[in-house]
Parts: C-alpha cells; structure tokens; sequence
C-alpha cells in the first residue's frame, strides 16, 4: 500500500493514537483541496503577527521561522481533541515506517492525557508487554527526561531506536499511587495480527492484536484449517487491547460472520466523503486486494460466537463488537471498550508535513454512538485478578483532556453518581488494583489462567458463567473450569 498518492488526496484512518505497534489505518479517499468554508478573522492573524515579530525580536536566543510557524500550526491542531495533530517531516517519516509492520522499540501504543505520555495498551510478547506495562500508565519520564507537555510524535523518536538499545522509561500508575522505572531493551518490534489455536474439538480462539492488511486473510486461514480438521462448534474473538487499525480490515472481520451486505458502521461528519454507510461486501473491505471473506467456511455465519473485550479495545475493535453485537450475532463479554469513535483524515500539506484531523464519528448499526461511550459488554466480567488485565479504573476516551463528547455519552455528574465512592468501595479497587500489578507482568492471553477466556468457554458450552473473580472466590472450586489440554 501505498503511503501517500499526491497532495490531492487524503485518507481515513482508525486508530487508537500514534502507535508504536499498531498499523495505521488508511482508506476514504476525498479531496484535500477544497475551498475555504470561512473566512480568515484578520484581528486575530494580526495578534498572531505581533507575537511571531515580538519572538523573532525579543526572545533571549534566536528561533527559527520554520521551528515557529509548526509549533503555531501544531497547538491550534493539538488543542481541537486528543486525536487531531500537525504531521511535522518527522511525525510523517515516522508514519511511514510504522506501515513497514517492523521497527525498533518497545512496543507501546500511546496517546496524550493530562499533559503527560498515556499508555493506550502495549503490543504482546514485547519488551512493554513483558515488563507489565499496561493500557492507562503514564510515563512520566523518558531516560529521565520529563514527559509533560511532550507531543507523541517527539515520544516516539525518544522511545524508538536501534534493536539491542536500552531506554529508560518512568511509569505512573495511578490505581495503586505508584511510580516505577523499567529498563527496557528496544527489539524489532513486529506486530503479528492474529494468533489462533484450537482450544479443543470443535472450539477455536482466535485473538486479533491489530487492524492490518493480513488481518482478515489470518483469521480466515486459522478459522478454515481447524473447522477441516474438526467441524466449528464455537469460537472465541478476543479483541481485548487492540488499539484499532484498518477500517477495511474491521468490516471484513466483521463480515466473515455476517450475512452479506449486513450494515456494519456508519459515519457522520460535516463534509462531503464523511457521511458513509459501510457493508459487509466486498467493494467495502476489499477495495485493495483479493476478497479473502469469500475463503470462509459458510459455518462461521452461524457458528456460536463470543467476543472479549475491556478498556483497552479501541476503535476498530469497537465497530467489530459493535456490529456483531446489534445484529445479534456474538455474545460480547468482558468490560467496557475505550470509546473512541471519532474519524480521523491523513490530510498532506506539503510533500513532507501533513495534518491528522478528526473529520467524523462512528455510529453502530442500531445508530448508537461509540464516541466517548465505547461498547457494553452483553455479559459484565470483573476480571481483576487472575487475568490481570482490567485495572478497577480503566482509562478510557471520556477521561482524555478535550475528547469529542459523544451522543450517547452520559455526563461527568452522571456517571459520578452511579459510582460507589464510598470509602470501603475505593479501598476495595485498590487493593485488587495492587493485587492485579502483581499478576500482570508476562501474562499470556487465552491459556488456563486467563478468567475471561474461560467464562468464554463456559457460555459456549452452556455452563454457568462467573460475572466475578468475587463471586468466584466464594464457591467451592475458586478456579474456574480449566482449559483441556
């Protein structure tokens, strides 16, 4: 694929952030070079001139005209929302090296809050991941250097570097009030979409880390080879901390399951290209290769399906959830997903700067809002323990400084009063908070230990499913039903 095709074009991208491990997400071709809708207010461009003269005159060491103008440019983008950003030569570059799929570092997706670095959910099997880093820390730090006011992009270049490299990285987290340092290696960092196995006959689990352009193939190969092997009886989606990706790729995973021409996400934005209605057919996942959907067996429209999640499932993982959820096609279990449900454009400036702008929102097919309120889950799962991936507090998209407020996003006064604040509840969640940093270095998704992916196999079987690791502890087995080996 290629990265950009000239100035008159723009891409659409989902995505959960600038990603350190996630592909970047590009499709929705419109035009970048249409009129001016509004005028340009003249009093305010001559405040503008007065400051850039009164810096280029009067500030103690000499800048750069260039340096000014992108740092102006770069505030007014950045101020809009958590996902809009000016593309410098760098931010660009970098782009483009993360759409290689391989890359040197740490293996962190990341996104802004409170003026610091926010973790959005490291990638499996990387140095982040195995050093228990996880979605919503904060780093604080990088190789002692404070990140606070740090745009992502100049994040990435600190955190990104040779294969063999170290780099120091200082780590809040605010559920236990803890701060640690990890020295981490940096690694070529290669992100593999989809890891399947057969959990036994007739079941399959399937976790998808990211929306790339072989994601839909994978699932479709892994899918087909154990159904021949021993018909499907029920699968297992895990989509829990996928930060998003290819919008393509989304509504092809999610047609696999769907009949055709099913609704699958619809967008709605103030230009022309932002309002459209995508389906699960071919010209709306397949506009760039071989229609891979028609590969799958026809017993995956039909086959029981469960569908993981928790607040690290952002964007493209939600339109998935999403739709299977409204035309009833999967049972989604876990927590909460990010809600981050706003459309953002790759839109080229020069042949070497460009814009991310937030241009639209996500609706699903019953027309409810992702944006800020994210996707419920058909069954709740408080997975606190033994799992360790869920912290009591989830940081999610509504708690971003300046994030869109979605149509179906209840107000911070709501939501607070829904919250049990007392001081036993509050001690409650930090003590499981402390209990769960314990359990959550090197944990591996879908294997005996993992409590959400055995409730998943509960209700596929039809066997009671344990809403929380609580209610576990009180009855006689405190395991759940182990995987067969």
């Amino acid at each position: 694929m290629r990265f950009l095709r000239g100035q008159s074009q723009k891409f659409t991208w989902v995505g959960g952030g600038v990603l350190l491990g996630a592909a970047l997400s590009l499709a929705l071709t419109v035009d970048a070079n249409r009129e001016a809708r509004t005028t340009i207010p003249v009093d305010e461009l001559r405040t503008f001139s007065e400051v850039f003269s009164r810096i280029k005159s009067d500030y103690v060491v000499p800048i750069d005209d260039k340096k000014l103008i992108e740092q102006a440019i770069s505030g007014m983008v950045s101020g809009l929302d958590p996902h809009s950003t000016f593309l410098d030569e760098n931010a660009m570059r970098e782009m483009r090296t993360t759409t290689t799929g391989k890359f040197g570092g740490v293996g962190i997706e990341i996104g802004n809050e409170d003026g610091y670095i926010k973790v959005v959910a490291p990638i499996d099997d990387t140095p982040a991941a195995r050093a228990g880093i996880r979605s919503g820390d904060l780093i604080t730090k990088v190789e002692g250097e404070s990140t606070r006011g740090l745009t992502t992009t100049k994040a990435v270049e600190k955190m990104r570097g040779t294969p063999g490299t170290k780099v120091r990285l200082e780590i809040f987290r605010k559920d236990d009030r803890s701060t640690v340092t990890h020295t981490l290696t940096r690694e070529e960092i290669k992100v593999q979409a989809v890891r399947a196995k057969a959990i036994e006959p007739g079941l399959a689990y399937v976790r998808v880390r990211t929306f790339n352009e072989l994601t839909v193939s994978e699932v479709v190969k892994a899918l087909a080879q154990q159904h021949s092997q021993s018909p499907l009886k029920g699968v297992v989606l895990d989509l829990r901390n996928n930060p998003g990706g290819l919008l393509d790729a989304a509504v092809g995973l999610s047609a696999v399951f769907l009949p055709k021409d099913a609704l699958v996400v619809y967008t709605e934005g103030r230009i022309d290209g932002t309002r459209v209605r995508y389906t699960a057919s071919r010209e709306h996942y397949a506009r760039r290769g071989p229609d891979v959907v028609s590969n799958a067996p026809e017993i995956l429209k039909s086959v029981p399906l469960v569908v993981l999640t928790n607040g690290g499932s952002a964007s493209a993982s939600e339109i998935v959830a999403g739709a299977l959820q409204d035309h009833k096609r999967a049972t989604v279990m876990g927590m909460t997903t990010f809600g981050k449900g706003s459309v953002q454009n790759i839109i080229p400036l020069s042949s070497t700067t460009g814009m991310k702008l937030t241009t639209s929102k996500y609706f699903t097919p019953n027309g409810r809002s992702i944006q800020g309120t994210g996707i419920e889950t058909d069954i709740m799962i408080d997975q606190l323990t033994w799992d360790g991936v869920v912290a009591p507090k989830s940081q999610r998209e509504k708690d971003l400084a300046r994030h869109l407020v979605g149509k179906d996003e209840k107000s911070e006064e709501v939501a607070e009063a829904e919250e049990d604040t007392s001081e036993e509840a509050q001690e409650a969640k930090l003590a499981k908070a402390r209990e769960d940093s314990k359990k959550m270095k090197g944990f591996d998704w879908g294997n005996e230990k993992d409590f959400l992916f055995a409730q998943a196999l509960n209700q596929l079987k039809g066997l009671p499913v344990v809403r929380s690791t609580i209610e576990a502890s009180k009855t006689a087995s405190v395991k759940p039903e182990a995987v067969k080996k």
